[in-house]
């Protein structure tokens, strides 16, 4: 069993939450930004398409920066996770933010058939025919009943243009 106060054990609480602060802060700028480029006053009819979202991003900043300081501040002590747990999540946020991030140019089908057989092989450790009926079926099945029971387009890629699914 390892000491969770040891040192180099993980990152700490206020290291985590002070990043997350961090990023969500700069989010709030973007959307400040985006916003003054949308334009942030009164049109002749009504507040233009940046209003809105303009106010909403000052208030993300101004919230982050309170968060920061009260972070800053006192924060809450101890190890947030060690290295270990951290690598164990990773193994699921990184093949799926590559699925979601690879969609728009593979397609959902190509995409999900292929994160279904990276995490039924690579966690799940199961046999390769499983694996294949599985990450296939799945896709399949999606198709069958999406696209041509309900009649909801899904995004796809350039393996269903070629088969003209």
């Amino acid at each position: 069993m390892t000491n969770n106060t040891s040192q180099g054990a993980g990152p700490s609480h206020k290291v985590v939450e002070s990043g997350i602060t961090i990023l969500i802060a700069l989010f709030g700028v973007i959307v400040i930004i985006g916003s003054i480029q949308a334009g942030i006053d009164w049109g002749a009819e009504g507040p233009r398409a940046g209003f809105f979202p303009f106010y909403l991003g000052v208030i993300i900043v101004i919230s982050s920066a309170i968060n920061l300081r009260n972070e800053i501040r006192g924060g809450r002590p101890g190890l947030f996770a060690e290295w270990s747990q951290l690598r164990q999540v990773m193994r699921v946020v990184i093949p799926t933010t590559l699925y979601v991030g690879t969609m728009p140019y593979i397609g959902l089908y190509v995409g999900s058939t292929a994160l279904i057989a990276w995490f039924m092989r690579r966690l799940g450790k199961y046999n390769w025919l499983t694996v294949a009926a599985v990450a296939i079926g799945v896709p399949v099945l999606t198709y069958i009943v999406f696209e041509r029971w309900f009649l909801v387009p899904l995004p796809k890629g350039p393996l269903e243009e070629w088969l003209n699914l």
